[in-house]
């Protein structure tokens, strides 16, 4: 494998630097003319290739750094050039970006197989299945019970903390310690990793985590007699976030059909319309998910989405207060609704992301023409709000990168990838992403890694304390999955 690598890196990696051609042993005679480049450049399943190599390598490097070889403890930052790794641990959300990112290659292994004979796929596909397994098994030191007192029911449930603990299953889960949009991007992964692999067990996972933050959906319901809905941001709060919501839409569409020629039921929970009385009836998951799907998206649709025709952060304004409340009925305590009169906060990426893929998966399994609408409207106006062109290098496109924005947009990203098959020029908002990666991966490759912006290089971070580990795996899954599209793009132009 080596050896293809290198051949790989001599042709299509020959423009990174000559110091590049040197480490890598490249006779000058073996490069390719600029014809043969540019045209090596346009060949889908070239770019492809080289996409998913590069995604492989950026994933390899964060595990080896990154991670503790024996617990698979991930530590938040490391300095590629001062050699240091952060004492502070990555939080399960930072974690899962690692599960996205290998997801994210053997999808892309899958279809490459018709590309090179499969030896990409049968060099990495089994080594990426157990590093996938590996994660899953360690993620259990960010897992803990509790018992929680939800808008219907009190019961124990076992779910993930935001912070690691030193002993698997003990992590304090409690009150604020979990939040539920950490369950949905695990749920969205174990779906992703059942598909590919056919393990029982991520099905199993994901429905007994989606069972939770649904348990979390507000059934109280209002004057008029019509369920609040809405999830808030974890068990601890009373604000609905739009990133407690959107996430989840497609996993349901995904549960829905993967139950949709069965009669497998589940326990639908509610309250009656006296607005007091609980309630508990069995139905067919397949309904029952894709009901839920189509609610969440509503509420969020209803209330977040702003003037701009993009989504808004949360659902605030308390009344009284932001307080958890509670309510007693029959001699039993469950929480109350809190009224929330306000929509609040930033404008940020993967919220609109999230409904975009909502809105294509939707579409897919409805044929309802109202999600195709929205999901083209909604392509068009997160790329004219969140892309600005020329803002730190002419001709190419900037996205906002302080905070946790890579890691945002990378799912903004993902979306665009699975809303081209509602209009082929979203498509083309590919582009932005698929340049602004080589780009900092030809100018500002340091020893594997790669800085927080890409147009910018490295900036600070060769004094402070480097790369988020989870930005590595978020250039990781765009790499694959941009590999993926071009793979599918060209089988489409050849059918």
């Amino acid at each position: 494998m080596k050896v293809f690598i290198i051949a790989i890196y001599c042709t299509i990696f020959w423009s990174f630097t000559s110091v590049t051609v040197v480490l890598l042993g490249c006779a000058p005679n073996s490069l390719p003319s600029k014809v043969e480049r540019e045209r090596e450049t346009k060949d889908p399943k070239v770019i492809a290739r080289r996409n998913l190599h590069r995604s492989i390598d950026l994933i390899d490097v964060t595990i080896r750094h990154y991670f503790d070889p024996e617990t698979f403890e991930m530590r938040r930052f490391y300095n590629p050039f001062t050699k240091v790794k952060s004492d502070e641990r990555a939080s399960v959300w930072m974690y899962t970006a690692g599960i996205e990112a290998v997801n994210a290659v053997l999808s892309a292994l899958k279809h490459a197989q018709h590309v090179d004979g499969s030896t990409m796929y049968n060099d990495q596909y089994d080594r990426y299945v157990t590093l996938l397994d590996n994660l899953y098994a360690n993620a259990d030191y960010y897992l803990g019970t509790f018992e929680l007192v939800s808008y219907t029911q009190t019961k124990e449930w076992s779910v993930y903390a935001v912070d690691r603990v030193n002993q698997k299953g003990q992590a304090n889960v409690s009150g604020i310690l979990n939040v539920y949009d950490d369950q949905m991007w695990l749920i969205r992964e174990l779906l992703d990793s059942y598909k590919l692999t056919g393990k029982n067990e991520y099905l199993r996972k994901a429905e007994y985590l989606t069972a939770y933050v649904l348990d979390g959906w507000d059934v109280t319901r209002d004057n008029n007699g019509k369920e609040n809905g809405g999830i808030p941001w974890g068990p601890g709060y009373t604000t609905k976030h739009a990133c407690s919501n959107g996430p989840l839409i497609s996993p349901l569409v995904w549960l829905h059909e993967i139950y949709k020629d069965q009669s497998d039921k589940i326990e639908h929970r509610y309250i009656d319309n006296d607005g007091k009385t609980r309630r508990s009836e069995q139905r067919e998951k397949r309904q029952y998910y894709l009901d839920y799907a189509r609610s969440i998206y509503e509420w969020q649709k209803r209330n977040l989405l702003n003037a701009d025709g993009v989504y808004t952060d949360m659902m605030g304004g308390c009344v009284p207060n932001c307080d958890i409340r509670y309510q007693e009925v029959d001699g039993m305590r469950y929480r109350a609704n809190t009224p929330l009169t306000q929509a609040v906060g930033k404008a940020y990426t993967y919220n609109s992301g999230t409904m975009l893929s909502g809105a294509v998966d939707l579409y897919r399994v409805t044929g309802e023409e109202k999600y195709a609408i929205d999901g083209r409207e909604l392509a068009k106006n997160s790329f004219q709000q969140f892309a600005s062109l020329g803002k730190e290098v002419p001709q190419y496109y900037s996205f906002e990168t302080t905070g946790f924005n890579n890691w945002f947009n990378g799912i903004l990203m993902r979306s665009y990838e699975e809303a081209s098959l509602l209009d082929t020029q979203i498509g083309d908002y590919l582009t932005a992403f698929q340049q602004n990666l080589d780009y900092g991966f030809e100018r500002f490759h340091q020893d594997g890694f790669l800085p927080t912006n890409l147009l910018k290089g490295w900036d600070k971070e060769k004094e402070k304390q480097g790369v988020e580990g989870m930005f590595m795996f978020t250039f990781a899954a765009q790499y694959a999955i941009l590999g993926k599209h071009w793979l599918l793009s060209d089988l489409a132009a050849h059918n």
